[in-house]
């Protein structure tokens, strides 16, 4: 396959084989596909990409496959929609948001988890892993049982139960541990290393991450081959930011986009903020903290990507906001009740954080703005649940409908 090199570490350049490879030998760095862009534009075009299926498939000769299996459930080619209602709220001209709640298991998860269940097969794994905050347990689920092979997922015992349901639905090997996210990931290390099962985000990794950029391709083809002049989106090992990042550049490589890259902004919740603690204190390195957040699909303490997340925030002209867990339910609510899309509290996070943003000048009111909305909030029914409009009791008689309905105006008067 000549538009793959194979894997080349971040920090040191050093170039291995495009095999089940995730850290340099030599500088412990972490490895990411190396592509031969020239090999890349010479087959790459928007024509035919237009002409590809409406799924993250019509990317291919930018995606790390040289296999004709893949894993397809029709992830991917999800809404990109004008939230006019929403900016009005914000003061911002042209706001768009990436909805990504409605992928095959409700979030942005399905994006990686085609690639990296797609390497597996290719690479001959029969059992597919992962370590998750929730949403990668059911990706991971669904896409083993759709390859036919056995799925074993490792979560915090303390998840929400929207996730275990989605994930145990697909009947894994569900393993609940107790401990937060950094304690799950260093205990699948372990196993890792000695089972040889393909962990989508450990020894699959760097194909696995790449599946994010199709969240970058999709929005530069929907806005007419264009990039966005501002994206924000949530921070949680920091793999989708980098991505993004990456993805648009990437665009703009091959001669797909005239654009720059936006500027880009990250999102995380108060009680799990590593990236924004050290943007906010010019520190050049991210400090890992233990998770105290009801965001529990962001509660990753010590992000891999995050220093590189700084870097990225640095080098775009972007910035970064926190949310409390009080800010976070508002945000999913005004995103409701402005543009009717239920988002999980990842969701609630990026909402949360845009409006901080535009408020402290960060985001301008005339740029053209993507929110990244990852995950459905039927998976966290539990964190708004006390915090809504609960249903007026009535007896059966349009008496009783009529006297309800002008105390409930009187109330909003």
């Amino acid at each position: 396959m000549t538009r793959v090199r194979g894997l080349r570490c971040r920090e040191c350049g050093r170039l291995y084989p495009a095999e089940a490879l995730h850290v340099c030998d030599e500088c412990f760095g972490p490895l990411e596909v190396d592509y031969d862009y020239d090999a890349v534009r010479a087959v790459v075009s928007r024509e035919k990409i237009a002409a590809g299926p409406r799924s993250i498939w019509r990317y291919r000769d930018l995606l790390p496959l040289d296999d004709d299996r893949v894993v397809d459930l029709g992830t991917g080619f999800t809404p990109l929609v004008r939230a006019d209602n929403l900016a009005r709220v914000l003061g911002l001209r042209e706001l768009y948001l990436k909805n990504d709640s409605v992928n095959p298991s409700y979030s942005f998860k399905d994006r990686p988890v085609a690639i990296a269940s797609s390497k597996a097969l290719q690479f001959g794994f029969d059992t597919l892993a992962c370590a998750s905050t929730g949403n990668l347990a059911c990706s991971v689920a669904a896409h083993a049982a759709r390859a036919g092979v056995r799925a074993c997922v490792f979560i915090p015992a303390d998840l929400e139960q929207g996730k275990i349901l989605g994930a145990a639905i697909y009947e894994p090997t569900l393993i609940a541990v107790d401990g937060n996210y950094d304690d799950v990931n260093r205990l699948c290390s372990e196993i890792a290393d000695q089972y040889g099962w393909a962990f989508v985000n450990i020894n699959l990794r760097p194909y696995y991450s790449e599946g994010s950029k199709t969240l970058a391709f999709e929005v530069a083809e929907q806005l007419g081959w264009r990039a966005p002049d501002h994206v924000v989106a949530p921070i949680a090992s920091g793999s989708l930011f980098t991505k993004l990042w990456k993805g648009f550049n990437e665009l703009r490589l091959v001669g797909l986009i005239d654009s720059p890259a936006p500027r880009m902004s990250a999102a995380q919740p108060l009680g799990c903020a590593p990236v924004y603690t050290a943007y906010r204190d010019g520190a050049r390195d991210v400090r890992p903290v233990r998770p105290n957040t009801i965001a529990k699909s962001l509660a990753i303490g010590n992000p891999a990507d995050g220093y590189y997340c700084l870097r990225i925030i640095a080098e775009s002209g972007g910035g970064c906001a926190a949310a409390s867990d009080a800010e976070i339910i508002e945000g999913i609510k005004l995103l409701a009740r402005t543009e009717g899309i239920f988002t999980e509290t990842a969701g609630g996070v990026t909402i949360a954080c845009l409006k901080k943003l535009v408020e402290a000048g960060t985001i301008h009111p005339d740029e053209v703005t993507v929110a990244y909305i990852t995950g459905n909030g039927l998976k966290t029914q539990e964190a708004v649940a006390g915090h809504i409009v609960q249903p007026i009791r009535i007896a059966p008689t349009l008496d009783a409908f009529e006297a309800a309905f002008r105390e409930r105006e009187l109330a909003l008067a």
